[in-house]
């Protein structure tokens, strides 16, 4: 994991002009080529996005709606 934060911290950086950096928490998720724009879009405004909708509530959504089980006490600890 540490060897893809890496090379993907560099790249999101430059994307992003430096805006971008990684939370204590994150998820991996990958991406079909289809959706790649609506992906690139979603980091660009993604400040704004979580302005109106947290992090958590998007995460236990994105989980639910692949129908990943969890628990949420694993998921802040």
């Amino acid at each position: 994991m540490s060897k893809f934060k890496s090379g993907s911290s560099g790249w999101a950086r430059r994307q992003t002009l430096g805006k971008f950096k990684w939370q204590v928490k994150y998820g991996a998720f990958s991406v079909s080529q289809s959706q790649v724009e609506l992906v690139r879009r979603y980091i660009r405004n993604q400040e704004a996005h979580h302005s109106k909708v947290s992090l958590e509530e998007e995460f236990r959504a994105l989980l639910k709606s692949h129908g990943i089980e969890f628990e949420e006490k694993y998921l802040w600890e």
